[in-house]
């Protein structure tokens, strides 16, 4: 459970910013879609591969 305190004389929209980052330091929405469907091991390392390789031809196009 995530808090977040409050101090006094605190603006609501500053400390639910405040509340916002912490949750997305949480990862929970990123996780929840992870699972949401089922990825096998070879097609989740492919997807990996295939990043890694559109990175790699993208700095080298820049140099």
């Amino acid at each position: 459970m995530l808090i977040v305190q409050v101090k006094e004389g605190e603006n609501i929209e500053r400390a639910l910013k405040r509340y916002k980052k912490k949750y997305d330091k949480t990862k929970v929405v990123r996780q929840l879609r992870s699972r949401k469907e089922y990825i096998k091991p070879s097609v989740a390392n492919r997807k990996i591969r295939l990043k890694a390789a559109y990175i790699e031809n993208k700095f080298r196009d820049e140099n």
